[in-house]
């Protein structure tokens, strides 16, 4: 079985900044895709950032320019740091960890922008 949780949540001025964190465990040796995704109030779930085991990045275009994925590896840990954030990137963020085909998910965690 495979656990995959998120951290670094919470509540931000609009401008800020926040570090969201996700780790895997459990039966996963290593994870060849992690990626970032979020679900804002009344929206579908859409995909933030992707990282490749190569290292190999890709953006929403909300993202661009103000969002950084970055991984450890070995570890199956991946960071976003969100900066510049603005009240539209309210939203749930989820980790997706992929091992041979397969998706785990995390629970999320709430990301609020709001003065």
């Amino acid at each position: 079985q495979v656990q995959v949780v998120e951290s670094g949540g919470g509540l931000v001025q609009p401008g800020g900044s926040l570090r969201l964190f996700c780790a895997a465990s459990g039966r996963i040796f290593r994870a060849t895709t992690m990626a970032w995704y979020r679900q804002g109030p009344g929206k579908e779930r859409e995909l933030v950032a992707p990282i490749s085991l190569s290292g190999s990045t890709n953006y929403a275009d909300s993202a661009k320019g103000r969002f950084t994925i970055s991984r450890e590896y070995g570890k199956n840990t991946v960071y976003l740091q969100m900066n510049s954030l603005k009240a539209e990137d309210t939203a749930v963020y989820y980790c997706k960890c992929v091992q041979s085909g397969v998706n785990y998910w995390g629970k999320g965690t709430m990301v609020t922008v709001s003065s």
